[in-house]
């Protein structure tokens, strides 16, 4: 019931700016948790050592930081503030319309509004593209920023949540097999794929179940050809949902990989009206998810 609670909290208030621009963000925090680590230990040998050392002292803090919060005597209000600000729906909904409401005014204010939000290079993107990159990333944020996080309350309260929050801020830091973080995020990456298994599958389901859909052959075709173990489950149902065909060619730092289509046999000329209609699937997914947890609050 906690967690109900905080979705609905989550949906209602999003991010308030008036708090936010005061004050750090839980996530803007673990950030700097992990930018500090990677500062001091991300160096010298046995860099692959130091980031599984790095990893198990996040995990073990955020874990004993959700025991101590749970553990305030005051019936979960804190337990249940804290997850809401760790969900993250409204605020993915948010930055997720505000790419269609750019792509209707301007192709460039389409394009400042989608990098806002995904890390391809966005300053060559037709409009058909930044579409795309928004559906994508609507898909696999509402697995990362909402699904996980309530999937991984519900096994095991806020220390869980917590858990997974900052292996998840820790990969998208230092989970890259680039010269500097395959040895030292190699732990935070395999840990947040490990933590996503169940989560990323689970929001295909709601995704396509919320639309009716009930043919899994596609998705179960099209998900394993993602880069990602994970983000392409979200993205297949996605795709087959809104009958557009996403990930395909883009480009990261100048250089273009040839990623294959998602959902190939749909549409590629996706526009603003695509994007909104991510933006109800976001909400139908959620709606569902809701659905579930508050049968488990019953149960």
């Amino acid at each position: 019931m906690t967690l109900f609670l905080a979705m609905l909290l989550d949906a209602a208030l999003g991010e308030p700016r008036a708090i936010w621009d005061r004050y750090p963000h839980p996530a803007v925090l673990m950030g700097r948790v992990v930018g500090a680590l990677d500062r001091r230990f991300n160096a010298g040998r046995a860099r692959k050592a130091k980031g599984v050392a790095a990893l198990v002292a996040m995990v073990l803090g955020a874990c004993g930081l959700g025991h101590l919060i749970a553990l305030v005597p005051d019936f979960g209000v804190l337990e249940g503030i804290v997850a809401a600000i760790l969900l993250a729906q409204k605020s993915l909904v948010d930055h997720v319309r505000a790419v269609a409401t750019g792509l209707r005014q301007s192709l460039p204010a389409g394009r400042q509004a989608v990098a806002m939000i995904v890390g391809r290079d966005t300053a060559a993107l037709d409009e058909p593209a930044v579409a795309r990159a928004a559906i994508e990333s609507a898909a696999e944020n509402l697995s990362d920023g909402v699904i996980a996080p309530a999937f991984w309350f519900l096994i095991g309260g806020l220390p869980l949540m917590l858990v997974y929050k900052i292996t998840n801020t820790a990969d998208s830091m230092i989970g890259h097999r680039t010269e500097r973080h395959a040895q030292f995020g190699w732990a935070a990456a395999r840990f947040d794929d490990l933590l996503n298994l169940i989560p990323a599958r689970l929001t295909a389901v709601l995704i396509a179940v919320s639309h009716g859909w009930t043919h899994a052959r596609p998705i179960l075709r099209d998900a394993p050809l993602h880069r990602s173990p994970n983000a392409g489950w979200p993205e297949a149902a996605m795709a087959v949902v809104l009958n557009v065909s996403l990930s395909g060619p883009r480009a990261y730092h100048g250089v273009m990989s040839e990623f294959p289509w998602v959902w190939p046999e749909g549409r590629r000329n996706a526009g603003p009206a695509d994007v909104e209609a991510a933006c109800r699937a976001l909400w139908r997914a959620w709606g569902l998810m809701l659905v579930l947890v508050g049968c488990v609050a019953l149960i």
